[in-house]
């Protein structure tokens, strides 16, 4: 791994461009409601992007595995949709949906990604504790990360959480870093796999994350549809999915996407 250490400066520069992460996804959660499409959604990303002076992260990323590069601003995942939903007029939320959507951008060189799920009016109980332990999953990292702390350790802290309350992490997507690109070393797991413990990461100052559970309400099983994008899973139960970009410092870590 050939994992960057970023700079006070470079950490400023990347807060920046968390700050209009976290504007989009605030605007998408205050517009979600019953009978928006998620081309509606995509649209007010695009406009607060546009008119931030940022560049959207997601569109036009080229898959070995689709025909087309990603169309959207933001991926658009609906109840079963585990991530990298497209975004489409006809796919109109329903009272009771959870939606997941993430975004991210560029911002004079630097880029930021987060990822929220959203209740579309009243919903499921169910529905309602995954919400809640996917986000739980996340302010384990958030609080855990710091200097000198193994991942595996974090990690392991996140799949306990899932796993005490009946769900399943996904093991096919996994967090990363992120700088100047979107993705970037190290990979990170919200699970212990061999391969962590073989090449276990120690956080150290300087590190930029995407730290982005996802957790299935069944079983942690995925498949692609045959867009070549859309990632749902096997047994067609709910997922959720919440994501930060965080920076290691020397006191723990801060949040850049907020």
């Amino acid at each position: 791994m050939a994992i960057t250490l970023r700079s006070s400066r470079e950490i400023e520069l990347l807060r920046k461009a968390g700050a209009v992460v976290a504007e989009v996804l605030s605007k998408l959660q205050e517009a979600v409601r019953p009978g928006i499409s998620t081309a509606e959604l995509d649209a007010l990303a695009g406009e607060i992007t546009d008119r931030s002076g940022a560049t959207a992260l997601f569109k036009g990323v080229k898959s070995p595995y689709a025909s087309i590069p990603f169309p959207g601003v933001i991926c658009a995942s609906v109840n079963e949709q585990v991530v990298h939903g497209i975004p489409s007029a006809a796919v109109k939320l329903r009272e009771g949906d959870i939606f997941s959507v993430d975004y991210g951008d560029r911002l004079a060189g630097y880029c930021g990604d987060a990822a929220v799920t959203v209740a579309v009016g009243r919903i499921a109980p169910d529905r309602q504790r995954l919400m809640d332990v996917t986000r739980q999953l996340l302010d384990i990292a958030i609080e855990r990360s710091a200097p000198g702390v193994k991942w595996s350790e974090v990690a392991g802290q996140m799949e306990r959480c899932a796993k005490d309350a009946g769900f399943s992490v996904v093991t096919d997507f996994v967090g990363h870093g992120i700088g100047m690109e979107m993705h970037e070393d190290p990979k990170l797991p919200n699970f212990v796999s061999k391969e962590l413990m073989r090449n276990d990461i120690v956080l150290k100052p300087g590190m930029i994350l995407a730290v982005e559970p996802m957790v299935n309400m069944g079983k942690p099983a995925v498949k692609t549809l045959a867009d070549g994008w859309t990632v749902v899973t096997k047994d067609g139960l709910c997922s959720a999915h919440f994501e930060h970009t965080i920076a290691i410092v020397a006191s723990g870590c801060e949040v850049l996407t907020v």
